[in-house]
Formats: C-alpha cells, structure tokens, sequence
C-alpha cells in the first residue's frame, strides 16, 4: 500500500497541550491552524513559504502523551484492511479515517491524502524527521516485520546499534520510521526524533525555549519538552536524514 504523506503527531496531556504547541510551533518555524475535533484538541503545525504540514499535535485525556504516525493514502479503507491482515488492530473508525494498533499496541492513523508533497526545510540546523517507536524486547521481532511489511515500499534495514531496525520512506516523504528495542519489558510507546547537524547548538536553542536536558548518549541527547514530553536530538544529517558520511542511511 503506498504512502502518499506521512505526519509526526505530537500527543500531549490537554492541560500542557498551550505550553506544546508554543514550544513546538517555534522549533519548527510553524504556526498553528485553527483547532480541530469535538474538544479543539486537534491542531496542525503549517510551515511558511509553500510547503506542505508534516507535523500535528493533539491533546489527549489519559496518559502523558506520547507520539505517533498518521500515513496518508489514496484508499484509506484498502489500507486499513491490509493493516488488519497483517496482524493491526482497529482502534477506533471514523468517516474517512481510522485508527489502528500495531501488534504490539501503537497507535496509528490512516487518514487521507489531501496532495501534500512539498516537504518543509531545514530549521535552524535540525529537522524533527523521525517517529521512534520503543518496543518491548518481547514484541521486538514482530513489531519489525509487521512495520516492514505494512510499509513495503520503505527501506526496511538494521540500524546504526543492534537495538535499532530503520525504515525509511521513498524520496520525498518526510517522516521516517525508527523501532527501538528496549532493555526491559513494558508498554510499547512512542517519541520524535530530530535529526541536528549540531546537537549542541540545537539543545542551547531548546532549552532558550524551555525545554530541559534528560541524558546524554554517544550520538543523542534525550530532552524534555516544556509540556513533559520526552524527545530526542540525534546528531544525523538534517537534508537526507542519514548517519554522517553514510547518505541516508
């Protein structure tokens, strides 16, 4: 089934969802749309000079929040039943969308395809690119193959460390896929990633904006948004989303 777009959803708790969408709007050189839903609780970041939205926040009830991925296709409904053949499960159905779960039990969303295709710049050295999806070791196997089957168009390759499995989207979609298999057992969640040409000068800018430094890794930094969402700062390059001196890998 082929993915005409892909968005990077920010879920936060409704009380924080202000200082979230504040935070993130600024990150990525965005501003908002007017809100959508029952509640407001939906809202897309729209960038400026002729490109398309790749990132939307919503607030949510129960839970701190999280990530998670909305694909748009041309048959929202063909997309869905190949989803449920490989082992999804249907969350919740809605007119012309729905929503599903991956074996493991992430959330995901088929929505439709409304021509999207200009994928928004480089801001400020960094690109939020990247939903990562942390799996329990249990799930880990089969999170990959159902991720890499649903997605068959996408490269589907180890990663950088053994605990990573990437896919990556044909040229121009601008969200990729990174599943992560922890070191313990626990409830599969999700969180973005962006990719820096420097994570040091993009974790001084965050944190100007009000987020706060969480650990340091080799090529990563974790940091805490204003809202209490966690997110990752990965020293990849912004343009192709590769490891340096590896493409887009």
């Amino acid at each position: 089934m082929s993915i005409r777009w892909t968005y990077a959803f920010i879920d936060r708790p409704v009380a924080s969802l202000p200082r979230a969408r504040s935070f993130w709007t600024a990150v990525t050189d965005t501003e908002l749309s007017e809100p959508r839903g029952e509640q407001d609780e939906f809202v897309t970041l729209v960038p400026g000079g002729g490109a398309d939205p790749c990132v939307k926040a919503q607030g949510v009830e129960t839970g701190p929040g999280g990530a998670h991925l909305d694909f748009a296709v041309d048959d929202v409904l063909g997309f869905v039943k190949a989803a449920l053949q490989l082992g999804a499960g249907l969350a919740a159905e809605h007119d012309g969308w729905a929503v599903l779960r991956s074996p493991a039990g992430q959330l995901f969303c088929a929505v439709p395809w409304h021509g999207e295709s200009v994928r928004p710049p480089v801001v400020r050295g960094s690109r939020l690119d990247q939903v990562c999806l942390d799996v329990p070791p249990s799930a880990y196997d089969a999170e990959v193959t159902f991720w890499s089957a649903l997605l068959d168009d996408w490269q589907s390759a180890p990663g950088s460390l053994p605990e990573f499995h990437v896919l990556r989207p044909p040229a121009g979609l601008p969200v990729r896929v990174l599943l992560q298999r922890l070191g313990e057992e626990g409830p599969v969640a999700a969180h973005l990633d962006l990719a820096c040409a420097d994570i040091a000068a993009t974790r001084a800018r965050h944190e100007e904006l009000g987020a706060a430094l969480v650990a340091r890794g080799a090529h990563w930094t974790v940091m805490r948004d204003p809202a209490g969402g966690t997110y990752c700062l990965t020293g990849r390059d912004p343009e192709t989303g590769g490891l340096p001196g590896r493409g887009g890998s």
